[in-house]
């Protein structure tokens, strides 16, 4: 199985070396590499350049936000399957790639998602808050959950049917997607119970109240888009489920 790996980016020259180096010391051979930069006016591109006999694709150019940029590296996508890694973001170990396409193999599934944690700014080995995942059963969205985005790879089928990221939404796009594809549409899912990514602190949905506003409001608005009935509770739960995270 051939797996694409995308990296969009913008203005990330003080992180995006360390993302690059964690995909290409993946020990998976079939890996093909997607970098998309968004016309940066920063060192990225210069960061990037010793590495560029290794990555597969680069597509610099102005885009309209992170999930624009990600549609464009799927549209690009040769691989069996799609992971996403962000470049302010790291892959735990060597063999996170290996271990999701043995999932894909072993179990017949059409996603498969880990656990994550989220690390300081300045220092990835430094961890702040811990998202520990569960396996999904139909209804779970309507308890307030859903898997870590960064750790989810995806059969490269799932974005030519189902479509990929609404992009008149600024924050939940990716909540969007994982709630269209895992509860309307039932995709086969796998939940590897290891942390595969470290995520940096300081993501665009927490960055100000505002964007937590904003991201709340977006979330409401994912369940309107695929005429899905929510309960009451559900976004709330999603939101206080996050708390869970600081205490282990």
């Amino acid at each position: 199985m051939k797996v694409s790996i995308i990296t969009a980016v913008y203005n990330g020259a003080a992180t995006i070396a360390e993302c690059v180096q964690s995909v290409l010391a993946q020990t998976y051979p079939q890996v093909e590499y997607i970098i998309v930069d968004g016309n940066s006016t920063d060192k990225t591109l210069e960061v990037i350049a010793p590495y560029r006999q290794r990555v597969q694709r680069l597509l610099s150019e102005p885009d309209t936000g992170v999930y624009n940029a990600l549609n464009k590296g799927i549209r690009l996508a040769t691989g069996d399957i799609i992971g996403i890694l962000h470049a302010d973001d790291v892959y735990s170990h060597q063999q996170v790639i290996a271990k999701m396409v043995d999932c894909f193999r072993t179990h017949n599934i059409d996603a498969c998602y880990a656990d994550l944690q989220y690390v300081a700014k300045t220092d990835p080995d430094r961890v702040i808050r811990q998202w520990r995942a569960s396996p999904y059963t139909t209804g779970k969205f309507y308890q307030g959950w859903m898997p870590p985005h960064p750790t989810l790879f995806v059969a490269r089928w799932v974005y030519e049917r189902y479509g990929g990221f609404n992009e008149t939404l600024r924050i939940a796009a990716d909540y969007e997607f994982m709630l269209r594809v895992m509860e309307k549409y039932q995709i086969k899912t796998w939940y590897l119970p290891e942390v595969t990514v470290k995520m940096r602190v300081g993501g665009l949905s927490n960055r100000s109240l505002r964007n937590l506003l904003q991201k709340t409001r977006e979330d409401y608005q994912a369940w309107r888009l695929n005429g899905l009935p929510r309960k009451w509770s559900t976004i709330p739960w999603k939101n206080l489920s996050k708390i869970g995270q600081f205490f282990g």
